[in-house]
């Protein structure tokens, strides 16, 4: 048997103590699953701009291509686009949301350097070659925001899963255990009161 269910006063501010603490760290549950879906929210917000903004960026990119491919030559485009250096320079961080990891993506563009000469290409490729740099700032983002999404989601169903079980296990368990302890304890004083009194009773009588 628990001692802390025998009905005693000590047990009782124990208990007491217990669900406020029970309470309170409901509240703080609830109050960061709120800050988190806000977070959440404003980034799915961000995702969906983003994505549309890469949409419109390929479209017009592969369009650049396709042109430059038919006046340069599919061959021609594809030695140029191996010559290109690989970008190396992203970076990813973290930073914290009311203890939720998310991942913070940091990238330094390339400087504006052409791999390939002018005199042998057309205007074509040059605005590919911008639209696929701006695709790939884009995705950069997109990666970031994404992840970030996803981790919060995360964050968001282990906060309601802790605050399910404070607000339907643990609270109602030291709501009951506090009432099972001050009744015992007001029939504890009942019985005390009336013993007393037929103390006091015999004792006139004597």
């Amino acid at each position: 048997m628990n001692p802390n269910t025998f009905p005693t006063k000590g047990n009782l501010i124990l208990a007491k103590n217990s669900l406020a603490l029970a309470r309170q760290g409901y509240e703080l549950m609830d109050k960061k699953r709120n800050i988190l879906l806000r977070e959440l929210t404003s980034l799915i917000d961000q995702a969906k701009n983003i994505q549309s903004e890469i949409d419109f960026t390929f479209t017009e990119a592969y369009k650049a291509l396709q042109k430059a491919n038919i006046q340069l030559g599919i061959s021609f485009v594809q030695d140029l686009a191996i010559s290109v250096p690989v970008d190396n320079t992203v970076r990813i961080k973290t930073r914290s949301v009311m203890g939720t990891e998310i991942p913070l993506v940091q990238h330094e563009p390339l400087p504006p350097t052409l791999s390939y000469p002018l005199y042998s290409t057309r205007e074509s490729l040059d605005e590919a070659r911008m639209h696929f740099e701006k695709v790939k700032e884009l995705t950069v983002k997109l990666s970031m925001v994404e992840n970030s999404a996803y981790r919060l989601a995360s964050g968001i169903r282990k906060t309601q899963k802790r605050s399910n079980a404070l607000k339907n296990i643990t609270i109602p368990a030291y709501q009951n255990l506090v009432t099972h302890i001050s009744n015992a304890l007001e029939e504890k004083e009942r019985e005390e009161f009336t013993r007393l009194k037929v103390i006091k009773r015999m004792k006139a009588k004597a």
